[in-house]
């Protein structure tokens, strides 16, 4: 078998590996029961007596949401200011200037919302101050917001009938202190020993082979980045993100950035099934996000290994696959399989160019952030996915004649309704602002003001309507990759997806939790042998065709008109 290949399978591997017992862990952290780091709890008990926090008061799931986005309204009012006026503060050894307004709007609300969509270049965008104060505080708090939302899902399912469904500070806090914490200083040790800079010192100076004079940005990024995969965040300390050679410095911190950007997602998954009592659940959900995930991931491995037909036609043999974009280290395979999970699971890091990569590729990328629940980030993957499967209940319930019930609960019509909002809100925000940016650019294509769309694209025919597709779904999905033949740092853009990043992030978690916590306030209805189950292979593959055909009505001819198109059109 093909090394790189290989190269593949073990990382996976690992993670799947490693992902079972940090579930197993999960779920008797946020159960309360004894775990090996209880040493903590002095910590934690300070943390909740300085901030006049009772953790054993219950909240139901709107008081709940109201702790969640009132936190964040904070953050984003902080981060907001120390951006705008970074260059008055401290720790700015490069002397990297304030942001304007709209650049602190957007880079602030996606940093808030776990997306970490950059349009500034991180290490001249940036101060250290605000790398480390507001960028990776929110990798942090954002992360943990996702995974406190998540447990209270869990609540709403692990007792019959119940509202009482913890307490969110609780969650949050542990979400850090438990989980986040230990696993990035152990990842920052890792990259640092491998070469990742760790230092608060400025720019480095060297002279080249060519005798040129060359200035290299560092900082204190070891950390920085190891919450960046950790947190699914994906937002880099240096412009090229993981591509960069001081960010990922070889294969070895290639698969740790991997398997650290998945594990947390997988095992979540396993944390559901065994908190609610119903493992094999647990299971039927993962094999179905797996089988997503390959079907996305085989035929972009074959894309890239394969290379491009307009070269073939040349009559030029492509035996390393296609190079373009990708860094010589790791591999046009290695790199498939970074961008095939960094798209499902909304982390949005790259370590090869996205604009580079084959037509095709870009239409699995594209289809992975729109699904955005093939494990999906950090907390919110489960939750949307429970949005899928809500309604497959509910079409399912349908085909039998019975009332849908799930776990016990019986869902009626306010549950579907809130499932079917949230299921139409994703396709409208993409589609609408893709829209929105293809009207103006062909409207003002040419106009000087300050939009200026003249200088959007790079590439305006099918591949320039799929950069502008991408920049939007990559919003919506907190994902913030990007094909960055586009330029997106101008009031358009900026405010666009801060809009498309701030509703895209808090409606998708605020209905599943919605749901969730209507259920488990409804009457439990024991199963009887007319109970449609949900934890058997059968309704797993029919939640997955819900997924299927669903995506497939909303988003294929807008795959049409931008990948796609650019593919047949290679071909001829």
């Amino acid at each position: 078998m093909n090394s790189e290949l290989l190269g593949i399978i073990a990382t996976y591997g690992l993670t799947v590996l490693l992902a079972i017992p940090l579930g197993k862990y999960l779920a008797k952290v946020f159960a309360g029961e004894k775990v090996w780091t209880d040493f903590l709890k002095p910590l934690e008990s300070a943390i909740y007596k300085l901030s006049g926090i009772n953790p054993k008061e219950e909240m139901n799931w709107k008081q709940h949401m109201k702790a969640l986005l009132t936190v964040n309204l904070v953050w984003l009012v902080y981060g907001f200011f120390v951006l705008m006026n970074q260059d008055k503060l401290p720790l700015n050894p490069d002397s990297n200037p304030g942001m304007s307004a709209d650049l602190s709007f957007n880079s602030v609300i996606s940093f808030v919302v776990n997306c970490n969509l950059q349009h500034y270049s991180g290490e001249s965008g940036v101060s250290y101050l605000s790398q480390h104060f507001v960028m990776m505080f929110l990798q942090f708090v954002s992360c943990a917001t996702g995974l406190a939302a998540a447990v209270v899902f869990f609540k709403a399912f692990r007792d019959k009938t119940t509202v009482k469904l913890g307490n969110f500070w609780d969650f949050f806090v542990k979400s850090i202190t438990r989980l986040l914490l230990p696993l990035s200083l152990f990842m920052a040790v890792i990259l640092a020993f491998n070469g990742t800079p760790a230092s608060y010192e400025g720019k480095d100076q060297f002279i080249s082979l060519q005798g040129d004079t060359v200035n290299v940005s560092r900082g204190p990024a070891a950390g920085f980045i190891a919450i960046k995969h950790l947190g699914t965040n994906g937002g880099g300390w240096f412009g090229v993100n993981s591509a960069h050679p001081l960010e990922n410095p070889n294969y070895l911190t290639n698969m740790v950035e991997l398997i650290a950007q998945v594990i947390i997602p997988i095992a979540m998954v396993v944390a559901f099934g065994i908190f609610i009592r119903r493992k094999k659940l647990g299971w039927v959900i993962f094999g179905v996000m797996t089988i997503g995930m390959l079907l996305l991931l085989i035929p972009t491995i074959s894309s890239e290994l394969g290379g491009s037909p307009a070269i073939e036609k040349m009559g030029i043999t492509q035996q390393t696959g296609a190079m373009e974009g990708k860094e010589v280290r790791f591999g046009p395979a290695i790199s498939a399989y970074w961008s095939t999970v960094t798209t499902i699971i909304s982390t949005g890091s790259v370590n090869s160019m996205h604009d580079s990569t084959m037509p095709l590729t870009g239409a699995w990328q594209l289809l992975g952030m729109m699904i955005n629940s093939f494990y999906g980030g950090c907390g919110v993957g489960i939750l949307n996915y429970f949005i899928y499967l809500i309604i497959a209940v509910f079409i399912s319930g349908l085909m039998v004649g019975r009332t849908p019930e799930f776990l016990g609960h019986k869902v009626e019509a306010r549950e579907v309704k809130i499932a079917a909002i949230i299921t139409l809100l994703s396709p409208f925000l993409i589609l609408a602002g893709t829209a929105l940016a293809s009207y103006t650019f062909n409207t003002y294509g040419n106009a000087d003001w300050a939009v200026q769309p003249q200088n959007w694209l790079n590439n305006p025919d099918f591949h320039g309507f799929s950069e502008m597709l991408y920049e939007v779904t990559s919003s919506n999905a907190n994902n913030g990759s990007g094909f960055e033949g586009l330029g997106d740092n101008n009031i358009f853009w900026n405010v666009l997806t801060g809009v498309v990043l701030f509703i895209g992030r808090f409606l998708p978690i605020i209905g599943p939790v919605a749901i969730a916590g209507l259920l488990g306030a409804k009457k439990y209805v024991p199963e009887s042998a007319g109970t449609l189950k949900t934890d058997t292979m059968t309704f797993g593959l029919m939640t997955f065709a819900v997924i299927i055909v669903l995506n497939a009505l909303s988003y294929f001819p807008a795959l049409a008109l931008g990948p796609l198109a650019e593919y047949f059109t290679m071909l001829k």
